[in-house]
């Protein structure tokens, strides 16, 4: 089975300033033919599942459409989406804020998605996709020190009481890389799939290792990558997994 992990920045592109005279303009205005190349390199990975950082759900920037159904379309897969803010969070209410979000898509019917919400932070939706004989949690943690520690304990809880293999995979914004989760995965019993640290962030010239695939005894993963590919400031991870 494969696993696609992407923060695709909206798709608003990989540049710095996203080509725009103005900083940060490309987040209002977007780049509508970034999509299409985001579309075209998942399908060319042919993954099983595929969990999507940062995807804008149909506000002006995309035009009204959204990402993640536009691309689960494209893939023949079912997709499972949600805001990244909690329900009492000034964001649900400011535009184009509101409509970014994270995504899981699947070849098969998703089996049971649930939503959980960290209680600190301002990114602070979990999605939890149950498949038959495992679970995968998709997560975007605080860019804070202290939230993304906090979030991390909430985050061992959901692990611990799931009675499945699981695989946790998002964007963890750990400026340390895996050494400031070291006392998570040691705790949750998770191995990182990115076996060398290999830098994810900034896609132009990769220094940080921000971005994560994490597993459980149970699974085995057979093969990892990093595509060097730019539509994002992130880069992709890739990871072929099966059931021990």
């Amino acid at each position: 089975m494969r696993l696609l992990l992407y923060n695709i920045r909206y798709a608003v592109g990989g540049g710095a300033s996203m080509h725009m005279p103005l900083p940060g303009a490309g987040y209002v205005l977007g780049n509508q033919s970034v999509l299409p190349e985001i579309t075209r390199f998942i399908k060319s990975v042919d993954p099983d599942i595929v969990g999507l950082i940062e995807v804008d759900t149909g506000s002006i920037r995309s035009r009204k459409i959204n990402q993640a159904e536009s691309i689960a379309a494209n893939l023949s897969m079912s997709t499972s989406y949600e805001t990244k803010y909690g329900s009492k969070s000034i964001n649900k209410i400011l535009p184009i804020i509101r409509k970014q979000g994270n995504a899981f898509m699947a070849a098969h019917r998703v089996h049971g998605e649930k939503f959980h919400y960290f209680d600190t932070g301002i990114k602070r939706l979990i999605i939890e996709l149950e498949m038959e004989d495992f679970a995968v949690y998709l997560v975007h943690l605080s860019l804070k020190y202290r939230h993304r520690h906090l979030q991390l304990r909430r985050l061992y809880d959901l692990v611990h009481q799931t009675k499945k293999p699981v695989i946790v995979a998002g964007d963890f914004n750990t400026f340390w890389g895996e050494n400031e989760i070291y006392l998570f995965l040691r705790a949750a019993k998770l191995t990182s799939a990115n076996a060398e640290g290999i830098p994810t962030y900034p896609s132009r010239a990769p220094r940080k290792e921000l971005d994560f695939i994490l597993y459980q005894d149970g699974i085995r993963v057979t093969r990892f990558e990093v595509p060097q590919v730019k539509f994002s400031d992130h880069l992709p991870l890739v990871c072929d997994f099966e059931l021990a």
